[in-house]
């Protein structure tokens, strides 16, 4: 009996460019699957829905439960979101299927808490503002905002997959880390006494509503930096806006927001003092979609 190749179905026609599947990013995967896989690239949800029957794996960054009732040979459902929103619950999957959830976003991620961190401790965005104020040469005044990460103190609030990733990388520059998840909660506020970064690396369906309210921000050092690249929900963003304007804490880099996108209405639509903003890119990467294929070879789910 010829032997049965599993048959892909990739549909991950994503508005963000690094999101989305281009040649490139596709060569990898067939790198990846293997020269005799069966491999239907699609663009559109009706297309999706047409091919879907023949399908043993689907590649996609959202699918509806009630699609499962056409997936009759679907074996593997497979998405490079880190974030479970996209895909049906484990409750809604059927018998047989196995959902896979992108695992390696903390490679990316954890240059950009260190980008971050160096901006602010190198004073970098004093001195754009000091350019974009017509200063020439403000050597005087930048010196007193310029220090060194290393010999820092990181606490990291959610230290999963992501967390562990970004507490390996600042560790690699001399950066001292101290890991806040469910067991060791209680440990943040102590922690934040002495730190002087506070990163957030939390998921959204755990119950983390609010969990840096203004008691963890009043814990926090006057000179300490909130870095927030989980979920928007973990940050009381009417808290933070109070604590940033009356600089309790130095300075937010926030790359997610309760409600997104940004909009006037926000809280921290305000050019407020210390706040930079992100869009939701702190895994935004050229490889973005390279990574995630080679990690399903790796993890055995392109058979």
């Amino acid at each position: 009996m010829a032997k049965k190749f599993p048959s892909y179905l990739l549909w991950l026609n994503w508005p963000i460019g690094a999101f989305r599947l281009n040649a490139r990013s596709l060569a990898v995967f067939k790198e990846c699957a293997g020269p005799r896989a069966k491999i239907a690239v699609v663009r559109s949800e009706r297309a999706f829905l047409k091919a879907l029957p023949s399908a043993t794996h689907a590649i996609v960054w959202e699918f509806k439960k009630e699609w499962f009732a056409r997936a009759k040979r679907l074996r593997v459902l497979a998405t490079p979101a880190a974030g479970r929103e996209l895909l049906p619950t484990d409750a809604e999957m059927p018998p047989g299927v196995v959902r896979v959830n992108g695992a390696f976003h903390g490679a990316i991620m954890s240059e950009t808490v260190v980008a971050c961190l160096f901006a602010h401790a190198r004073g970098l965005y004093r001195a754009y503002d000091w350019q974009r104020a017509g200063v020439l040469w403000p050597r005087s005044e930048l010196s007193p905002f310029c220090s060194l990460v290393a010999g820092t103190k990181a606490v990291i609030l959610g230290y999963g997959k992501v967390g562990h990733a970004i507490g390996a990388k600042l560790e690699a520059l001399g950066v001292s880390i101290v890991g806040i998840h469910r067991a060791n909660f209680a440990d943040l506020k102590p922690a934040l006494r002495t730190a002087d970064w506070l990163i957030v690396a939390l998921p959204s369906d755990t119950g983390t509503d609010n969990l840096v309210d203004a008691a963890v921000l009043r814990a926090m050092r006057r000179s300490a930096v909130l870095v927030n690249v989980g979920r928007g929900n973990a940050v009381d963003e009417d808290a933070l806006v109070q604590a940033l304007r009356a600089r309790r804490i130095a300075a937010a880099y926030l790359d997610v927001f309760k409600n997104e996108p940004l909009t006037a209405a926000s809280p921290l639509a305000a050019d407020l003092p210390g706040l930079v903003r992100l869009p939701h890119g702190s895994a935004f990467a050229p490889d973005y979609l390279p990574f995630f294929f080679r990690e399903l070879q790796k993890g055995g789910w392109l058979a």
